[in-house]
């Protein structure tokens, strides 16, 4: 089974208002089903934007709130379903990445590891302390956030040391910068030879406006599907053997010489 058919959820979140986001995300979760999708992705802290001043407010511990919500959806609709919300562990908040299978179970948890100055991330929240990865019976998918797509060390460890096939992206990545986002996420396919799936939140949420261009990009580059700016649902059915192919072909990783240049 190397075959996978993937929805992106293109939202645009109403900053602080769970419930309403929520009822956003479970159309997007009913109609991805009915389409025959097997993973739904969303935006970055989805359900609540950066409402970071009410964040411990929103946070919920995992397996209670909004991920219990998350995980009877995807049972109900049979659908795995990756995206970030809001975490609380202890004293601290996180902005958590979970990945929940077809039959609701959470099979992988990513905390964003670099947290975005210009959006006071860094005020409200805890670091995470280490990368994630979701295995599946069609692959693995290596999981990040948002900000995380400018540090190429977090992709290259997923591809080289993991050796996944996917990479999911969750983001409100500003329309200001959109061009960065196109650039980076074909960047990040190319050099790591693999899928890069990454959803991104659209239109104004606090007054910041999100850029959309969710996409699909396959691991020569090429754009497989991509949304505009507004709310979208897009599917398409990618093959992950052609990860292996691409590698092969182009032998990349046996080429590498970290003797000269592994950072710490």
């Amino acid at each position: 089974m190397s075959k996978l058919s993937i929805s992106l959820g293109q939202m645009r979140i109403q900053l602080g208002q769970t419930k309403a986001n929520f009822a956003t995300a479970a159309q997007l979760m009913a109609e991805s089903a009915a389409a025959g999708a097997e993973l739904l992705v969303l935006p970055e802290l989805w359900s609540t934007g950066y409402d970071l001043a009410h964040a411990r407010h929103h946070a919920d511990c995992l397996g209670t709130g909004m991920f219990a919500q998350v995980a009877e959806g995807a049972r109900r609709h049979s659908l795995a379903i990756y995206g970030s919300l809001l975490e609380q562990q202890g004293d601290d908040v996180l902005n958590c990445a979970s990945y929940h299978d077809a039959r609701g179970e959470l099979c992988a948890v990513y905390r964003k590891l670099h947290l975005f100055r210009l959006f006071d991330e860094h005020k409200w929240l805890a670091q995470g302390q280490g990368l994630a990865s979701a295995s599946q019976p069609w692959g693995s998918a290596g999981l990040s956030i948002c900000y995380d797509l400018r540090f190429p060390e977090v992709f290259r460890q997923y591809a080289v040391e993991q050796g996944v096939q996917l990479l999911l992206i969750c983001a409100e990545w500003p329309h200001a910068r959109i061009a960065h986002w196109r650039a980076l996420l074909h960047a990040r396919a190319i050099e790591n030879q693999c899928f890069v799936v990454a959803v991104n939140a659209c239109g104004d949420t606090g007054g910041t406006t999100f850029g959309g261009h969710s996409m699909i990009v396959d691991p020569w580059g090429q754009t497989v599907l991509e949304a505009g700016t507004e709310e979208a649902l897009l599917i398409a059915e990618i093959d992950l053997a052609a990860v292996a192919q691409v590698r092969q072909q182009i032998p990349v990783f046996a080429d590498r010489r970290p003797d000269v240049y592994r950072l710490d």
